[in-house]
């Protein structure tokens, strides 16, 4: 079993830059590529780089959100400003949060990762709490030893 924790967090906000996800929730393939062609996009384009130059620490979100019955996908961070390609500021409710930690070869296969973790072994093993729904987070945190390091942080309430 993956190890992780249940932590108490403090309500906080994501400004983010999304995309619909078009895929069938079921389609795994098409969903990752969405994905991995948003995130090459906004790196190719400066998108990201304008939003970390507006963060006010040097973690990077990567949110997954139902809004309006449309699956987004947002690459985000923690700011007071912001800038005209943003699309959504993202509300995190206080409460306990599924944590889970982990670490990849790029930023991609650390969110692929800790998500399979996360939604194919932890929640569905976890007696005493589950997920609700909301937005649900990866947050690249830094690097160290050629990979880089994060966690997932899924909001749950007790059952």
């Amino acid at each position: 079993m993956a190890e992780y924790t249940i932590e108490e967090k403090d309500s906080f906000t994501v400004l983010g830059i999304g995309v619909e996800l078009k895929s069938d929730y079921t389609d795994y393939a098409g969903i990752n590529q969405e994905k991995a062609d948003f995130w090459q996009t906004i790196s190719e384009d400066g998108t990201l780089d304008a939003l970390k130059a507006i963060a006010t620490n040097d973690y990077i979100f990567t949110v997954n959100e139902a809004v309006n019955n449309k699956m987004m996908h947002y690459a985000g961070v923690q700011t007071e400003e912001s800038i005209p390609e943003a699309t959504r500021l993202i509300q995190f409710p206080k409460g306990e949060y599924v944590v889970v930690k982990g670490e990849g070869k790029t930023s991609q296969e650390l969110s692929n990762t800790l998500t399979g973790i996360a939604f194919g072994q932890v929640l569905p093993a976890e007696k005493n709490v589950a997920y609700v729904g909301g937005p649900n987070t990866t947050v690249e945190m830094g690097q160290r030893n050629g990979l880089l390091f994060g966690e997932m942080w899924i909001p749950v309430v007790r059952k």
